[in-house]
């Protein structure tokens, strides 16, 4: 088992974000107006090549570790949260498909990373459709939704049940040969484009399928031995930091134009302890969500797996940081006061936000699952997707 891969290419990424932000923020407007990122902010984002920080090394890609990944994402995400939101799932699934699938589909779909002849991955992992078993692979079909980032994508990653096998099965396929939906009609992500998409007895070759629980790679070192469930993690936890720290960063320019005028409420005592609390959340939150990782990364470069009480704490501290910076947001909202309500980057990172803790990932059903398992009354369980399993019934455990 390879050992954690630590990029040193995070500085260029990094510097590169910071040169395209000014494009991201002036942007997002007419973005959020169009539903999906400008042909500027694409031109822009292409650029910058973040959408290679999680394909594996040996394909030509960055294979940033997970600390690096979340800080990239929160640093995007600060910029443009519905930009960094669409970037997330697609580095992350345009990443982990070639480190799970094998030769053949890899020479198909990764033919020269260096050069930008690769393919971009979307598609939705979480709500399963129907695949069958036929001669030289499978044929699927069913309804996703949220495929966040297909504007930028060539081909689309999705998940189907096979019953004759019992599994979960990922499937990757050009993007034509899905119907795309356009039915994103919502309160916050807007620019996401997380649309639908519908695929009616679709083939996909054997090749390009992968079991959606495996934490078993074929390419890269460590970070993939996380599975998908977890690499989404360590996205949504960027992601969630991002929107987190510019909200704080907008009612502080706020106050500095209301200071010191008639009956100003961020002159109060009032304000100036809910700002300190806010900040003293966020920041905690933040602390243990490196704390976290910095642990995940240690066990992944001794060769190991994470144990089920990493993997619970990994998806608690997720739910923390998600409704910690949702905290924050209220907080902002109520002090930014009527300047939250008008059209502007306040009220559109807010509308965000709050779309943002609709996710899975930190929904009510797994935190009462960590909670189960912290408070010993699942010992014998280990995690297996979204689910908490007995050591009987765990396939990829």
């Amino acid at each position: 088992m390879g050992q954690l891969h630590v990029s040193a290419e995070y500085d260029t990424i990094a510097r590169r974000i910071e040169d395209v932000a000014p494009i991201l923020r002036s942007e997002a407007d007419k973005s959020e107006m169009l539903r999906q990122p400008t042909e500027e902010m694409m031109r822009a984002l292409d650029a910058t090549e973040v959408v290679k920080i999680s394909i594996p090394q040996e394909l030509g890609g960055y294979e940033f570790s997970p600390s690096q990944v979340v800080q990239t994402i929160e640093r995007l995400s600060y910029h443009e949260a519905s930009v960094g939101w669409s970037v997330m799932a697609l580095q992350m699934v345009t990443g982990s498909t070639g480190a799970y699938l094998g030769r053949e589909a890899v020479e198909d779909l990764y033919p020269d990373v260096p050069a930008g002849r690769h393919a971009t991955i979307a598609g939705q992992g979480t709500r399963l459709g129907d695949a069958v078993r036929v001669d030289g692979g499978y044929r699927i079909s069913g309804q996703w939704s949220f495929a966040s980032g297909i504007p930028l994508a060539s081909h689309i990653h999705t998940a189907a049940f096979c019953a004759e096998t019992g599994r979960p099965l990922v499937f990757t396929f050009p993007k034509e040969q899905a119907t795309l939906v356009d039915n994103w009609d919502v309160l916050g992500l807007r620019a996401t484009h997380s649309i639908d998409y519908v695929c009616q007895d679709v083939f996909v070759p054997a090749t390009h399928v992968y079991d959606a629980t495996t934490t078993e790679n074929l390419h890269g070192g460590a970070y993939y031995r996380l599975g998908l469930v977890n690499l989404s993690g360590i996205c949504h936890t960027g992601w969630a930091l991002g929107v987190g720290r510019r909200m704080l960063d907008e009612m502080k320019a706020l106050a500095a134009t209301k200071t010191g005028t008639h009956n100003a409420s961020v002159d109060t005592g009032y304000f100036h302890a809910a700002f300190a609390q806010a900040e003293a959340k966020f920041r905690a939150a933040r602390a243990w969500a490196m704390e976290v990782w910095a642990d995940n990364e240690a066990t992944l470069d001794r060769g190991e797996k994470l144990s089920t009480e990493q993997e619970t704490l990994t998806r608690l501290m997720l739910n923390n940081t998600t409704w910690s910076v949702q905290s924050v947001g209220q907080t902002v909202y109520q002090w930014a006061a009527t300047a939250a309500m008008r059209r502007g980057d306040l009220q559109r990172y807010y509308r965000d936000l709050n779309a943002g803790t609709q996710h899975i990932t930190s929904g009510p059903v797994v935190l009462q699952n960590c909670g189960k398992w912290l408070a010993g009354l699942a010992q014998n369980a280990r995690w297996e997707f979204l689910e908490l399993v007995s050591g009987e019934d765990s396939g990829a455990h």
